[in-house]
């Protein structure tokens, strides 16, 4: 399964849903895979914690190798990096994604990274991409290159205009470049269940029929240390609340 998780409102929570979620894929057994494509490297440096301060290749170096000639397509397998737990891996971050972006576009390697992960499929039972803040063209990369989408949303008004951009966005890549894409669910976060209006804007999703998916997840200062010592939940505090969310969040999934 190819997942991205995609929403081009920053500090929503990409990462750390992301990262928590393949996590938890992990250390149930399967063989996960994150591609970060976001220059600013915040799932790399939670996975991979000081190791993200070391030159690594990534996904950055993968990209670039696209823009030289070459006899075959590499599958993208020499840019990725072991994390300090059995079965999750990480294509790296860094900020020369940046750098590389206007080549990228006006050369049209849009479909290279979905080429590459058709490949890597034989190597692990999920792939999970986290995006930059944008639709720009690592967005399209994912998003052309996934199965399914998920789109985390803050429960305030700003997020709930947005969210009907994004759903065209996805409908408009699913039907010119991938039928098989399609949305899994809107993943509420930071979620307050006594405060009035995130129960208020979480309903008016549901009466809309959107695919809001539950458990949503609360709010809770863990995570941001799950975040400083690059932990994620299920490997700093299993019973936590949050963490105990996130794993029936990632059992709700379709297989």
């Amino acid at each position: 399964m190819r997942r991205v998780v995609f929403n081009q409102k920053g500090g929503v929570g990409k990462s750390t849903i992301t990262s928590n979620l393949a996590a938890i894929a992990a250390a149930q057994g399967k063989r996960v895979l994150v591609i970060d494509l976001d220059c600013q490297g915040n799932t790399t440096r939670y996975l991979l914690g000081e190791a993200a301060d070391e030159p690594l290749a990534g996904s950055a170096d993968f990209f670039a190798q696209t823009l030289k000639f070459s006899v075959r397509d590499s599958d993208g397998s020499e840019f990725i990096s072991e994390t300090a737990w059995d079965g999750l891996h990480v294509m790296a971050a860094s900020p020369e994604l940046d750098e590389l972006h206007a080549k990228l576009e006006s050369r049209y390697k849009i479909y290279k990274l979905r080429d590459a992960l058709l490949k890597l499929e034989k190597q692990y039972d999920e792939i999970w991409i986290d995006t930059p803040p944008a639709l720009n063209f690592y967005t399209r990369s994912a998003l052309i290159a996934a199965q399914g989408c998920l789109i985390p949303f803050d429960c305030d008004d700003f997020s709930r205009r947005a969210l009907y951009g994004l759903l065209e966005a996805v409908q408009e890549i699913q039907a010119d470049h991938a039928p098989d894409l399609h949305v899994e669910g809107i993943v509420v976060n930071q979620f307050q269940a006594r405060a009035s209006l995130p129960q208020r804007v979480v309903q008016e999703l549901l009466d809309e029929g959107l695919p809001v998916l539950q458990p949503y997840l609360s709010a809770s200062v863990k995570v941001k240390e799950s975040h400083e010592l690059s932990r994620p939940m299920i490997h700093l505090d299993p019973r936590h609340k949050l963490t105990q969310e996130l794993v029936a969040l990632y059992e709700s999934l379709p297989g």
